[in-house]
């Protein structure tokens, strides 16, 4: 059945395209009568107006989206539902996007995004550098980056954790706990996090009067469970007497894939080798052996980001860009054999 348009609505109520449009977008200006003949014309043909193309029009998308790096892990989905409650207090609807932890996908998200002329974006990147970025903003979105801590740039808002800080609170607890074999599992090194944590974990390590060759860097292509049992197949693949007891990983779903390889091979944990996440997702307090982790206030931070976005796409603010950082915290539980505490870094 073909789409009703606007024209039709005009024809069967006896107007012109200007009447049935401003009684879609400004009734008062339309005399009672006109206005009735109008709507029941939208009614009797079943007319569904385009809100999208009407935003266009008036230059005032209604639409952000959230670029977030792996849909599937639950922590992007916790930031999501801080940003969606935000968008719909502001009226707003939320577009996500996946770039799957790949670069490519990213880039052509980031040129459909400013195609559309989003109110908005917000990201959580594999390369904050991309040009495509920049061609946001040239092109009147703004954007927030989500889960990063400030750089040298003052053109972007930002709102993350200090994920320095958060590398250095996992490793000075599996030091604390008597570990000096560790290890450091994550990637890919070009995801800024990753790279923020591993350089925590190096500091923390050096600080403790461990050499820095203490701390063995397990890489992983992702930040997944599939890497994280393939971390564990690694592991177990170095000699006994060299092999690492405390383990930091860059995120929990690395955790809980490395616990499950580890438990399946007979490996008690944490008597064999401890397990400090990142993250604090649900699914780690319930998992098997209970994960200790560096937790994020996800929730917060999707909040925090969606407000930065509404203020700055508000013509009627007067916007600085703003740097926001929340603390980590560690929650430790019986994947490290510490009880259930919650430390903040000093």
């Amino acid at each position: 059945m073909a789409t009703v348009s606007i024209k039709d609505v005009a024809a069967r109520a006896g107007v012109s395209l200007g009447t049935v449009s401003n009684v879609l977008n400004r009734p008062a200006a339309v005399r009672a009568a006109t206005r009735a003949r109008v709507e029941a014309a939208i009614a009797e043909l079943g007319f569904v107006p385009n809100a999208s193309a009407r935003q266009l029009a008036a230059g005032r998308s209604r639409t952000i989206a959230y670029l977030v790096l792996d849909a599937t892990n639950p922590f992007f989905t916790d930031v999501a539902r801080g940003i969606e409650e935000v968008a719909k207090a502001e009226g707003l609807a939320l577009f996500i996007c996946n770039s799957d932890q790949d670069v490519d996908r990213e880039d052509q998200y980031l040129e459909q995004l400013t195609e559309l002329r989003a109110r908005g974006v917000l990201i959580t990147a594999m390369d904050y550098a991309n040009p495509r970025l920049q061609r946001l903003r040239e092109a009147g979105v703004p954007v927030v980056l989500v889960d990063r801590a400030p750089d040298d740039s003052d053109e972007w808002c930002t709102v993350g954790v200090d994920d320095v800080a958060g590398g250095g609170l996992a490793i000075s607890h599996l030091v604390e706990a008597g570990h000096t074999r560790l290890a450091f599992v994550g990637g890919p090194a070009d995801i800024p996090q990753v790279r923020d944590r591993q350089v925590g974990a190096v500091r923390a390590t050096v600080a403790a009067d461990l050499p820095e060759d203490a701390l063995t860097w397990i890489r992983t292509t992702a930040l997944t469970i599939a890497e994280g049992r393939r971390a564990g197949e690694r592991l177990l693949g170095l000699p006994r007497r060299t092999r690492p007891t405390g383990i930091f990983c860059a995120n929990d779903l690395l955790a809980l894939g490395l616990l499950q390889h580890l438990t399946q091979h007979g490996v008690s944990v944490p008597h064999d080798v401890a397990i400090v996440g990142y993250d604090d997702i649900e699914f780690a307090a319930a998992a098997a052996v209970p994960l200790t982790s560096v937790s994020q206030p996800r929730h917060l931070l999707g909040q925090t980001a969606a407000r930065l976005l509404a203020d700055e796409a508000d013509p009627s603010t007067k916007h600085e860009h703003q740097h926001v950082v929340f603390p980590p915290e560690l929650v430790a539980r019986a994947s490290t054999a510490t009880g259930s505490t919650a430390r903040r870094p000093a």
